[in-house]
């Protein structure tokens, strides 16, 4: 498998399901058709796990993902070749240098780098800062919150006012909240607009607990995202 992003299809929503720390769940994902697996390495989430979890994985056709808060460029270098990880995931606020420095070591394609547009001060703020990272990723997300992850909630507010608004130089995936319920809501703000998501990063909202994915709400999920995969595709 190569380790670049994946690459999104036309009418195709790309899947990532973040959070993963239970070997049911990676079987079940990839049987519902996931692109992305994600595995946090951050002490202070309750979702952390360690390299040996994903190295022992297989996984077929679906890439594995490193998210990364605090380490350094070493740190996250040593984490992904141990954990046997295709991307790395930049969730930390990492600055320009620090996304040069990991590029210039494993490639851009290979890293997601995330935005949290209910931090931009205006529409004009988020657009440079998404320009001057364009260089160092593949592919971007933008996530609820001004800063982390796991608020378990929609961007709304201004930030969903600028998201929609915004002009993303890569593909990117939509996280935040992200359940069976609301998926359908959030991907129609963006119907019209032309620049909508690659993709979706899901995670809480598929859970019974943390770290533990519940099979109805991802069955759920997958459903609603299939059918806007149809729905796309018809309009095609």
């Amino acid at each position: 498998m190569s380790a670049s992003a994946a690459v999104p299809q036309a009418g195709k929503l790309l899947v990532k399901v973040c959070g993963i720390t239970r070997e049911a769940d990676v079987r079940l994902c990839a049987e519902l058709g996931a692109d992305l697996l994600g595995f946090i390495f951050h002490p202070g989430s309750p979702r952390n796990t360690t390299p040996e979890f994903p190295a022992r994985l297989k996984t077929p056709g679906v890439r594995k993902v490193g998210l990364f808060v605090r380490q350094n460029p070493m740190e996250a270098l040593s984490i992904m070749a141990a954990g046997r990880l295709d991307l790395a995931q930049l969730h930390g606020g990492q600055t320009e240098s620090y996304c040069a420095a990991l590029a210039s070591r494993i490639g851009a394609e290979r890293i997601i780098k995330v935005f949290w547009p209910e931090k931009a001060a205006s529409l004009e703020e988020f657009q440079a800062e998404l320009d001057r990272y364009a260089p160092y990723c593949a592919l971007m997300l933008a996530d609820a919150g001004a800063g982390g992850g796991g608020h378990g909630r929609a961007i709304d507010g201004h930030g969903a006012e600028i998201l929609a608004a915004a002009r993303f130089p890569r593909p990117w995936l939509l996280a935040g909240g992200l359940a069976p319920a609301n998926i359908e809501a959030m991907l129609s703000q963006f119907r019209h607009s032309g620049c909508g998501p690659a993709g979706l990063d899901i995670n809480s909202g598929v859970e019974s607990a943390p770290g533990a994915k519940d099979e109805t709400l991802l069955r759920q999920a997958f459903a609603v995202i299939n059918a806007a995969n149809a729905q796309n595709a018809a309009k095609n």
